[in-house]
């Protein structure tokens, strides 16, 4: 009897230990995003739907390669700025994550994007739209939102074609992203034969617009379009108004597509005067699972949707997925998984090209009524 017992003790402990065992798989996703800074508002917009994701995927008890999965989020802050975003991507390869979800800006997502790519570790950026970021070689970088030649090439012929203006003028804040949303802004109004009557610059710390407003003025634009972040964006449309150019139609990418953009311009915006594109866009069915999404997030976080949350929270589920799907999450073996993923999220399906940029991306046109964003249309 005494043997038998032992056995099964022995055996008790076998299982204990295996159960111990299978659980004992830690995954470190890192996030990256400005969570100080003008737009820290739309970073930590950003962190909060990677933390959604993770908290979710925890409470799943999600198997990968027969171990139980416990996954950590590693956030860290760029301030938007490329010396501190290279920083926090070296911070985050030296912790050894298994993947990236970020960054939110094209000038700290390029130079971060050669660090991960050394190190071997996907990364996947749920809001960096300039094209140069998937065109570098690199197999390890991937995005869920259309690039900037279809978003500015979109608002380029929009403003020809749609709103029929006869002269425009264009200002940029030279960044990565500004200027490459404005430079393919205007290769589109040119396409649809539109005229480029001036084009100026600031930077994303601009507070006084009134020289390049008035250089402006005098040519007379029917639309004026801005490649930037809602931070310069919101005040400029209030300097426009104070200068007389308050009936002018001003456009932007999917950074001043924020609901933040009414407070900030406060009475310089008047209704239907934004036109501006979001990189994504939701049809059919997506539309509730969006809808969905807002209220659960509402729910958690206290506080609404700002642009790019369901964006991030997919892409840290088709990080996983890819994981699972290879039964590890060592990034050399779920890194081809990533690259043939084929996925149903909140924002739509998530099928890769070749580059690592989403087939078949959609853009959302709004514009604002009564301090609310309006949808104008889904285009693809």
């Amino acid at each position: 009897m005494q043997v038998k017992f032992n056995a099964i003790v022995a055996a008790t402990a076998m299982l204990l230990a295996g159960s111990a065992y299978a659980q004992d798989l830690v995954v470190k996703i890192g996030h990256v995003g400005p969570t100080s800074g003008p737009i820290a508002h739309l970073g930590k917009d950003n962190e909060n739907g990677a933390r959604m994701a993770i908290d979710e995927l925890n409470a799943k008890g999600v198997t990968i390669g027969g171990k139980k999965a416990k996954f950590e989020l590693l956030a860290e802050d760029d301030g938007a700025d490329p010396k501190q975003g290279t920083a926090a991507a070296q911070k985050l390869v030296d912790s050894k994550v298994n993947g990236v979800v970020g960054h939110l800006n094209s000038g700290t997502t390029i130079p971060a994007s050669k660090i991960y790519m050394e190190a071997g570790i996907p990364q996947i950026s749920p809001s960096s739209t300039n094209p140069k970021y998937t065109r570098q070689g690199y197999k390890t970088a991937f995005r869920v939102v259309a690039d900037d030649v279809h978003l500015g090439g979109t608002l380029g012929r929009y403003a020809v074609n749609t709103l029929k203006a006869k002269s425009i003028a264009v200002i940029d804040d030279r960044t990565a992203y500004g200027q490459g949303l404005a430079d393919e802004f205007v290769k589109g109004v040119k396409g649809a034969g539109g005229n480029v009557v001036g084009r100026e610059f600031t930077n994303d710390k601009a507070t006084d617009f009134t020289a390049i407003l008035t250089a402006i003025k005098a040519k007379k634009p029917d639309v004026i379009f801005y490649g930037g972040m809602d931070a310069v964006g919101g005040p400029m449309l209030r300097q426009m108004k104070q200068l007389g150019l308050g009936g002018v139609k001003f456009m932007g990418g999917d950074g001043l597509c924020t609901n933040e953009v009414p407070k900030l311009a406060q009475d310089g915006l008047s209704d239907d005067q934004v036109v501006c594109a979001e990189a994504g866009g939701v049809e059919g069915a997506y539309k509730q699972k969006m809808v969905d999404f807002g209220a659960a997030y509402e729910k958690k976080f206290g506080t609404n949707v700002k642009l790019y949350a369901p964006y991030v929270y997919d892409a840290v589920n088709v990080m996983v997925q890819a994981m699972v799907k290879a039964g590890s999450a060592d990034p050399a073996k779920y890194l081809p998984e990533l690259a043939k993923i084929d996925y149903d999220g909140v924002t739509g399906h998530i099928v890769f090209d070749n580059k690592g940029d989403l087939k078949n991306g959609a853009l959302t046109l709004y514009t604002f009524k009564g301090g609310q964003r309006s949808q104008i249309a889904v285009v693809r």
